[in-house]
């Protein structure tokens, strides 16, 4: 006879365990990559070729690619790089959020013929591919003078964000009730007050999330700095050390992986506060 359970107990079986297992293994495998970039990153030149463990660890790499002595090895400028990705990600992101919020806000509260597929046409941007775009975006700004310029950069990520922004923040402003609203009207507020007043600050969360999300895509992106600047992105740049002097730094390459991974990483645990209710509550209706 099977023993009775106590609220809150779970059964062992060997299919559970067999299922903790293989999701313990999925885990590390999936976190390997990430590991082995950490440890290869800590290696000396002689030693990044050695197997895993082999190898004494050593922040110069890291010294390296945030020093002079790393644009003299390689001709990678790596602080501009990431100084100049942060002013553009930062950008995108504010301009964004500086038009996607009363979009969002538009789309979410007023309904006319035509909406939802007016809706469904600013999410397509997110779902093209750059390539479709990219050479006449390119002629473009070599035409108006925009290529290799921050406002270029700023402009084109944007096409990025701006989807996801008002993706998200249209589901928050639809699942607030809109009594909170007309309460506010009817004590003597203009609509324009009562967004700012009322409804702006019930959505912060979902601001940080559409923030944090719209910062990581336009961090993430390769294609666009790629053709439309000479000075790249931290993306464009790591991938330098690969073949900078002639010679693949794969050290090098990891320690500025770890490096340009910390400015989203920060940004996250800076408004950790609104994060998870952020992701959780509105982000996947439609």
């Amino acid at each position: 006879m099977a023993k009775e359970l106590m609220p809150g107990q779970k059964r062992v079986t060997t299919g559970g365990i067999l299922g903790d297992l293989a999701l313990v293994g999925w885990f590390a495998f999936s976190l390997f990559p990430v590991l082995w970039m950490f440890l290869l990153a800590l290696k000396t030149p002689a030693e990044q070729t050695t197997t895993f463990f082999q190898f004494s660890p050593t922040l110069d790499n890291f010294i390296t690619v945030l020093t002079d002595r790393g644009r003299t090895l390689t001709g990678v400028d790596f602080k501009s790089a990431i100084l100049l990705s942060v002013l553009n990600c930062a950008g995108a992101v504010l301009v964004s959020l500086v038009i996607g919020i009363p979009a969002a806000y538009a789309a979410g509260r007023f309904k006319f013929k035509g909406s939802d597929s007016l809706m469904f046409n600013i999410l397509s941007f997110r779902f093209a591919p750059e390539l479709m775009v990219i050479i006449p975006v390119f002629v473009i700004f070599n035409r108006i003078g925009l290529f290799d310029t921050p406002v270029g950069m700023i402009w084109v990520l944007q096409l990025v964000t701006m989807p996801l922004v008002v993706w998200i923040l249209r589901s928050y402003f639809q699942d607030m009730p809109e009594e909170l609203e007309q309460a506010a009207l009817l004590d003597g507020y203009t609509r324009k007050r009562a967004f700012l007043m009322v409804a702006l600050p019930l959505v912060r969360p979902g601001i940080a999330a559409s923030a944090l999300l719209s910062f990581i895509f336009a961090w993430n992106n390769y294609m666009f700095p790629l053709i439309l600047t000479n000075a790249g992105s931290i993306t464009v740049t790591i991938t330098k050390f690969l073949g900078g002097g002639g010679q693949a730094y794969y050290n090098l390459t990891a320690a500025a992986g770890v490096l340009g991974a910390l400015p989203p990483f920060i940004l996250a645990l800076t408004i950790q506060r609104y994060l998870v209710q952020g992701l959780s509550f509105g982000a996947v209706k439609g």
